[in-house]
């Protein structure tokens, strides 16, 4: 689906259809080979329904630690927040290392383009990312995010400019940009300029003003817009984890996102 020529009126571009997903799910909090057969699952299901794209959300592989203040305050840490810290650093994955090979093979198995939010480790650091697989198990690259956002910093690194990458497919010009980064008008500049098609946005933010930032960047990047969130209840989370959701194991935690593919207008 290439982008018509902004100054040719005339131009039409001649895009066929294919189908993609969105998957609005809870991992299984802090355990990797519990969450990657989730996304075995869950891709397959997809693909079987003839999905071509399946996108997951931010943070799937082994989850968004939503409402975890790792025990941290200005010089100090609880000895529970560096155990959930811990717990979170072995639940997280190494790229390149077994997770991503078993990414690569629900890729292949199902014939799909598979872009996956993760937890990624390199020496002591955990960073939020997002992995690319192509049909045949190929594994394309990553984008870690260059700006996480408030309290994320406690427990995630920083990207750099050097993993903003967009790649071509027989599907359009792949990309993702994690979350509120989308807030970052310089970053999707970079994103339009590399000529993205396909625009991911694997979020963790359940507000409502998500929806219209999805369709602002679907209009001004000319591109066709993917977002997903997890859908979480209080019982999806471990019992040792210790946060704000309440007694209710039926409570929802994270509702998902309101919106799926939007299309820039012609």
């Amino acid at each position: 689906m290439p982008r018509p020529d902004a100054n040719d009126k005339a131009a039409e571009p001649s895009r066929r259809r294919f189908k993609v997903a969105v998957i609005q799910a809870a991992p299984v909090v802090f355990n990797r080979e519990r969450t990657l057969g989730k996304v075995r699952v869950l891709a397959g299901e997809a693909a079987r329904k003839g999905a071509q794209l399946v996108l997951f959300p931010e943070a799937f592989v082994s989850g968004y630690p939503r409402g975890l203040d790792f025990g941290a305050v200005v010089g100090s840490r609880t000895d529970q927040g560096r155990e959930d810290f811990r717990r979170y650093w072995d639940s997280s994955v190494d790229v390149p290392g077994p997770a991503v090979d078993d990414l690569a093979q629900t890729a292949r198995e199902n014939e799909i383009y598979l872009v996956v939010g993760v937890v990624e480790r390199e020496g002591g650091t955990l960073y939020c990312c997002v992995l690319f697989f192509a049909p045949d198990g190929t594994f394309l690259g990553k984008h870690r995010k260059i700006m996480p956002t408030g309290s994320e910093r406690l427990v995630w690194g920083f990207g750099d400019g050097s993993t903003m990458p967009v790649f071509d497919t027989p599907l359009g010009r792949l990309g993702a940009v994690i979350c509120w980064e989308n807030y970052l008008p310089l970053m999707r500049t970079a994103m339009y300029a590399k000529g993205i098609e396909i625009y991911c946005a694997p979020t963790a933010d359940t507000r409502d003003s998500w929806m219209a930032s999805m369709r602002h960047i679907a209009v001004e990047g000319r591109c066709f817009v993917l977002s997903c969130n997890q859908f979480n209840r209080s019982h999806d989370f471990p019992c040792e984890y210790r946060s704000i959701f309440g007694e209710d194991p039926d409570a929802v935690v994270c509702r998902g996102v309101l919106a799926g593919p939007n299309m820039a207008a012609d």
